[in-house]
């Protein structure tokens, strides 16, 4: 970054270093790009990174080029929807839980369940069911004051999740893809095989 080039490439520049160097790192990134004549392209596997310090994310699955914008952008393009995490008080019941259950299935009718330990619920909440984030989070906090809720949280998909799921639809097309491609393969091979 010495000399102010116009581009700078940077492969995987926090590989290796504790938390708060990273934090420093990306700091020390942001600032020597943001708002001057320079660009950066930065090749990372933290989508953490990426959503800390790029403007713009391309997405790169098995080698192709998947999509490319704001990390907003594709939150919301490829984001599959919602995620609600709700902290319990220590002392709710089970019945409690079942009704806590049926009113977050009132609110979000198509809410899947992902993960219940003692004092967190988590639940995938599909696009469809938030017609207006204002009206959700007015729900969501009658709820926690009718139930025994501590605090709960209610985010968009992360990068991190976009990106799972762009991998996922890559890993179907290539296996519907290479069914087919060794089909015709084993095909041919029988139609060029010699008998004697």
């Amino acid at each position: 970054m010495l000399g102010s080039p116009p581009v700078t490439l940077l492969d995987e520049p926090s590989t290796g270093m504790d938390p708060k160097a990273k934090q420093h790192m990306w700091r020390a990134i942001r600032t020597a790009f943001k708002n001057r004549k320079r660009a950066a392209i930065l090749t990372t596997h933290y989508m953490e990174e990426a959503e800390a310090v790029c403007d713009r994310v391309a997405v790169l699955v098995s080698g192709r080029l998947r999509c490319i914008g704001t990390v907003q952008h594709l939150k919301s393009k490829f984001g599959k929807g919602y995620f609600l995490e709700i902290k319990l008080k220590d002392w709710i019941e089970d019945l409690e839980v079942d009704r806590l259950q049926r009113e977050i299935q009132c609110i979000f009718p198509n809410a899947s369940r992902q993960e219940s330990f003692s004092t967190i619920l988590a639940y995938k909440i599909p696009k469809e069911d938030v017609q207006s984030l204002s009206q959700s989070f007015s729900k969501l906090e009658e709820a926690k004051h009718t139930f025994a809720i501590e605090e709960y949280s209610f985010s968009q998909a992360t990068l991190e999740q976009v990106f799972v799921e762009l991998t996922k639809e890559q890993e179907e097309e290539d296996n519907s893809c290479g069914t087919l491609n060794s089909t015709l393969w084993w095909e041919r091979t029988q139609e060029d095989r010699v008998v004697f």
